[in-house]
């Protein structure tokens, strides 16, 4: 069964138009994201189903019953706090055209969470993970450049699906890359990923491709470009030969990360390495290698 606020149904105009219309608005003048944009409708889509229910609309709930369709005991607090951080921007574009006097949502506040440490993936285990492909084959060969390149560089797995011959430039050992909110970067390679990369250019990708033109540097054997679903159906299927548990394509990024500020990184480089816009997002890599530190002394001390 599905619940109302799943529904596929549209809903009523006074709900339906002010979504798409701040969507409009913030695309037009912000230039969000795709994928930014998509998140604020779903999330806005729910609290309106929410309002529906209760019927109310934009235009008539107050900050109670806001509240009670925003803070839904049953989900998690950072759903919570992504919702409100979508209210708040749809009743900030009514008040701002007029349509409401006033911001139901001055008064509320997103939830505490706790800070989510990523894993701490040690370098031994990404030496595993690396030397798990069979480079003898072309998938194999395939994987371990993906592989590869995603720890010499820390790119989002959608980065990294959506990379390009032209964007690699493999004499400089340089990737140019568009990140979120449209940004370019450019990230060193590393000889290793390098050494990887030429060969899989040279050998696996043309057997794979079979003559057919495709501008993507990661290809299948059928489809052109490879997914965001395949990269990691390969990260978590070479991660269970390596013995390593519960690893996603972002893992290799905190690792990444991790490992640069464990070797004593600048966190500005490191910043500017990812495609952060905020060192504060950053600045949780140097906590994740105060707790190595702290899991090295507890193993290795006399008194630990």
């Amino acid at each position: 069964m599905v619940t109302p606020e799943y529904s596929n149904d549209r809903l009523p105009e006074a709900l339906q138009q002010p979504i798409d219309s701040v969507l409009e608005h913030l695309w037009l003048s912000e230039q969000l994201a795709h994928n930014t944009l998509e998140g604020y409708r779903h999330d806005l889509s729910k609290i309106a189903r929410r309002l529906q229910a209760a019927g109310l609309n934009w235009l008539s709930v107050d900050s109670v019953d806001l509240a009670a369709a925003v803070f839904d005991a049953h989900e998690k607090t950072s759903s919570q706090a992504r919702a409100l951080s979508a209210c708040k921007r749809l009743f900030a574009w009514l008040q701002e055209y007029g349509h409401r006097p006033d911001l139901p949502t001055t008064h509320l506040h997103a939830p505490k969470q706790g800070r989510h440490l990523p894993d701490i993936i040690s370098e031994a285990q990404i030496d595993a993970l690396l030397a798990a492909p069979d480079t003898a084959s072309s998938h194999g060969l395939r994987d371990k450049a993906l592989l590869e390149l995603m720890y010499a560089t820390g790119l989002r797995v959608s980065e990294a699906v959506q990379l390009t011959l032209s964007e690699l430039d493999l004499q400089q050992g340089l990737i140019s890359t568009i990140g979120k909110g449209d940004k370019q970067r450019l990230v060193p390679l590393g000889e290793e990923a390098v050494y990887w990369l030429q060969r899989y250019l040279a050998e696996a990708r043309p057997r794979l491709l079979k003559g057919r033109a495709c501008d993507a540097v990661f290809v299948s054997q059928k489809k052109g470009a490879i997914s965001r679903q395949l990269a990691w159906m390969i990260v978590n299927r070479h991660a269970e030969t390596a013995a390593i548990r519960h690893l996603s394509p972002h893992g290799l990024r905190h690792a990444f990360a991790t490992h640069l500020v464990n070797h004593g990184a600048d966190l500005r480089v490191v910043q500017m390495l990812l495609g952060h816009a905020d060192i504060g997002t950053t600045q949780i890599y140097t906590h994740v290698a105060n707790e190595r530190l702290k899991q090295l002394v507890a193993e290795h001390h006399p008194r630990g």
